[in-house]
């Protein structure tokens, strides 16, 4: 007796609804771990399309409690100016692979102040 029943597919692993996806990132681009308190970033529209003016962001923290689309993050942290120096805090919805991590701005040195 020949087996009639036609064979089952295989599942595809991306058809569940909470399979995981991949972020399509280019070649030659780094994506960063979990950024820790200190991290300084330089965000451009790779990280957000808000970012038309790049802006250097110290972390204070990422906020994993806030869930995201894959790829995505919360962090908290502060603007810094030209000089180095914090100017706001801020919360930013940034995507992971748009975040470039970077040395402090240049700052100009500051001459002591004589005393006397």
């Amino acid at each position: 007796m020949p087996d009639d029943k036609p064979e089952k597919p295989e599942p595809n692993p991306t058809s569940r609804p909470h399979a995981s996806r991949t972020v399509a990132v280019p070649l030659g681009v780094a994506v960063i771990g979990p950024m820790t308190a200190g991290d300084v970033v330089y965000l451009t529209t790779a990280a957000s399309v808000q970012f038309l003016r790049p802006i250097f962001v110290r972390v204070i923290r990422e906020l994993p409690e806030r869930h995201t689309y894959h790829g995505w993050v919360w962090i908290e942290g502060y603007q810094l100016n030209a000089a180095g120096d914090a100017v706001a805090r801020r919360e930013l919805f940034v995507m992971r692979a748009g975040v470039r991590m970077q040395a402090l701005p240049a700052t100009r040195r500051r001459r002591p102040v004589p005393v006397g």
